[in-house]
């Protein structure tokens, strides 16, 4: 049975017991019927603590992405149960679903997706304004100087570097102060300079600002700035790394064929 990956303390924080932002029991997803169906996922129990970092890992079609879109409520599960904090997505029609997306979650996407007409501000305050929410100017003057964009807020996309247009992605997600901000490679049209930059954003923004982050990444290096990394094989969780290194992360996934 797999177990779900405990809490690793950190000396530099204080000494809490971590509340569960996210729960997966039981998930299963299968795609297509008879004898052609695909396990994406096969049986996944996985707890995922507030204010931690987490990377999700594997080789490719290990069932990273479909754990992400499933805890996301991007897709729905065959069997199985999410829960973010105490909502059981299985329990929200489409209307509360989209609302929980929108209040609750945020995203960084490896493409970026800004809307190239509008100003990093507006990109930034966007999600607000969609849902009808006046922006905390205290909380996003925080946000804009942790990813470094005090001078770059009334420039468009266009005119931004690929970093800086990720770090405007980052501050849109961090915002709206959600429970929970999934990662999808992050880093991956990325140099290697600025990617480890985007990464240290993130890692503030855990250590911080409280926030917590489930990044899905194939990049080693890109683990190691998480607080702890869960591997996946063939739909199912086979280990989980506390503070994981490059070597410890090359060995799992090299011994699987990743």
């Amino acid at each position: 049975m797999t177990t779900a990956p405990s809490a690793v303390a950190d000396p530099h924080r204080p000494v809490a017991p971590p509340q569960v932002a996210a729960r997966v029991t039981g998930a299963v997803k299968t795609y297509g019927t008879g004898p052609t169906a695909v396990r994406a996922l096969d049986g996944v129990d996985l707890d995922i603590a507030g204010g931690r970092f987490l990377a999700v890992m594997g080789p490719s079609g290990s069932g990273k992405s479909t754990l992400m879109h499933c805890l996301a409520g991007l897709d729905t599960l065959t069997e199985g149960r999410v829960t973010i904090g105490d909502t059981d997505l299985g329990t929200l029609d489409d209307r509360r679903l989209t609302a929980l997306r929108r209040d609750r979650i945020g995203f960084v996407f490896q493409a970026f997706n800004l809307i190239p007409t509008l100003t990093c501000r507006e990109n930034i305050e966007l999600p607000m304004r969609l849902a009808g929410q006046r922006p905390d100017r205290a909380w996003l003057d925080t946000v804009v100087k942790t990813v470094g964009l005090g001078n770059r807020l009334d420039h468009r996309p266009a005119e931004l570097s690929g970093g800086q247009q990720q770090r405007v992605a980052v501050a849109r997600a961090l915002a709206t102060r959600p429970d929970l901000i999934f990662a999808d490679e992050p880093t991956g049209n990325l140099d290697s300079r600025t990617g480890s930059e985007i990464l240290t954003f993130l890692r503030d923004a855990v250590d911080a600002m409280g926030q917590t982050i489930v990044m899905v990444t194939h990049d080693p290096v890109a683990a190691t700035h998480a607080h702890d990394a869960v591997i996946l094989a063939d739909g199912r969780i086979v280990d989980h790394l506390p503070e994981p290194t490059v070597d410890a992360v090359l060995t799992r996934l090299t011994s699987l064929g990743g």
